[in-house]
């Protein structure tokens, strides 16, 4: 199996040089491809070489095994993400000093590696306070109270309001680290909403976590109006989430016909992407080249996740596959900033990333008149104008505060906040027709969003989805069409609000304290 030079040194995790009782250690942590780690064939520290029988290995938290071992159990697992610790006996190195290491080890399928690299001990302050930490169980009250305490040390203030919370402490693995207290965020009801969605249908009261004073009561004043006209007619369009590798090579022509190769070969990245998990579909690959560069868009579906972790897997495991196979690849990156994480872009408006869905209304004129006191005309007039000003600032969104609405429905239902940079993108519409009535409509063309997995599953966030009977599998399209239908309603009450000039006098009236 072919490999780059530059991915092969990869395996050694820089900066895990350490000094242990009998000499040192460092560690190797497999980032390519599951494998089987055979033997070190040599190794030399600082150009001596090492007696074969001071070597010891572990694999993760095993206990430490000789060569001789290694060598009669025929090697050991070496499966993807898992680390390789080396231990040296009787080899002593200076803090401050560079060391040179020297390494061959035999690994199927990548064959014989030679890893020719520098590290140094990292310096240690003594005097410096390190957070506690419980490698075996960082959620037990014991350690949580210590951090407590290591909090009111370090600040000279014991939050009360913070280190006072009722969680399922299990819950929290793998949602924080260094756990210490818990935020409390108001929530909020409005509506309940009316839509009329293809996947949610009916009456769904709206749960808006916020500090801001009037929101709720925004999308409260832009439901009833909706709610008025017959409610929202919500539909998801599209459905994709993004990774994004880079292929390097050494010039423009590879780069080119690395692109035919991959369109012509689809079918087996397909299947290496898609064996990591039953829930992750490719869909395409879009390719644009620039330089000497090949980057790679892998469209995925992935359910009700959120999914980035998981088409992050699919993609890595694809792009080892598509090393194997394609010789001159002189180096890769997992992630070009192409799939724009937590960034807003206008290639997620064209392409779409999470859920592309529009919201849309046909809003009578007398409805208008009597819940915002604005004519349509006046709500016309404003999108248009307002349209012009988002152009000229270079806006993500030709609508008013989509990400309002997004972010007190994200943090109330356990989704990940900072996707809002991407899922607050906006397009919105607006006509009159032939009676004088408004039709609105807005598209959000980004809208990462899940009904499970990560914080969906937490107290408080759980409840709050099952307050919209959107909580597990199978319900990320209906929640989308809620999303929309809920962004839909602030936009038409700010709109109104700014048209009618009541947009001052509301923020005075409820939002200062």
């Amino acid at each position: 199996m072919l490999i780059p030079d530059s991915m092969l040194k990869q395996l050694y995790t820089l900066g895990s040089l350490r000094k242990t009782d009998k000499g040192l250690s460092f560690s190797l942590k497999n980032r390519i491809k599951s494998a089987h780690f055979n033997q070190i064939l040599h190794l030399f520290i600082n150009n001596q070489k090492i007696d074969m029988s001071k070597i010891m290995v572990a694999l993760n938290s095993d206990t430490p095994i000789g060569l001789h071992t290694l060598e009669q159990k025929k090697g050991i697992d070496f499966p993807l993400g898992a680390t390789l610790t080396v231990f040296v006996d009787g080899t002593s190195i200076p803090d401050s000093k560079i060391v040179d290491i020297n390494i061959t080890i035999t690994a199927p399928p990548f064959g014989d590696i030679k890893l020719v690299l520098k590290d140094k001990l990292p310096l240690i302050n003594e005097t410096l306070n390190q957070i506690p930490r419980n490698a075996e169980n960082d959620f037990h009250p014991d350690i949580i109270k210590k951090r407590q305490e290591y909090v009111s040390g370090i600040t000279d203030t014991t939050p009360q309001n913070l280190f006072n919370f009722d969680a399922d402490l299990a819950s929290l693995s793998g949602n924080i680290e260094h756990f210490c207290g818990m935020a409390q965020i108001p929530i909020g009801i409005a509506g309940p909403i009316k839509v009329n969605g293809e996947h949610a249908q009916g009456e769904f009261l709206i749960p808006l976590a916020t500090t801001e004073g009037t929101l709720v009561a925004s999308y409260n004043r832009g439901i009833k109006l909706l709610n008025q006209s017959g409610g929202v007619k919500a539909t998801v369009v599209d459905d994709a989430m993004q990774r994004a590798p880079v292929f390097v090579f050494d010039d423009a022509r590879e780069a080119r016909d690395f692109d035919r190769w991959v369109t012509d070969n689809i079918d087996g990245i397909r299947q290496q992407a898609e064996a990591t998990d039953p829930h992750v579909k490719l869909r395409n690959i879009e390719s644009y080249k620039a330089n000497k560069f090949a980057f790679l868009r892998f469209n995925f579906t992935t359910g009700d996740a959120g999914g980035q972790n998981m088409v992050g897997r699919a993609t890595y495991f694809a792009c080892g596959w598509i090393i194997e196979q394609y010789p001159g690849i002189k180096n890769f990156f997992l992630e070009s900033n192409m799939a724009t994480d937590k960034k807003s872009s206008f290639i997620n408006i064209l392409h779409t990333r999470g859920k592309r869905v529009t919201a849309e209304v046909t809003i009578k004129k007398s409805d208008l008149i009597e819940v915002m006191r604005v004519e349509p005309t006046q709500i016309g007039q404003h999108q248009r104008a307002a349209s012009i000003g988002a152009f000229l600032a270079g806006a993500n969104n030709t609508g008013l505060h989509s990400a309002n609405g997004i972010t007190a429905m994200f943090i109330a239902t356990g989704q990940d906040v900072a996707n809002v940079s991407e899922s607050s993108a906006g397009i919105i519409y607006s006509e009159i027709n032939d009676e004088g009535d408004l039709y609105l409509s807005i598209t959000l063309p980004s809208l990462i969003i899940a009904t499970c997995g990560g914080g969906t599953g937490l107290g408080t966030q759980k409840e709050c989805l099952e307050m919209l009977h959107c909580y597990g599998p199978g319900k990320a399209l209906k929640f989308a069409e809620i999303v929309a239908s809920v962004v839909l309603a602030g936009e038409i009450s700010l709109a109104s609000a700014i048209s009618s000039l009541d947009w001052v006098t509301s923020h005075e009236e409820l939002g200062r304290n």
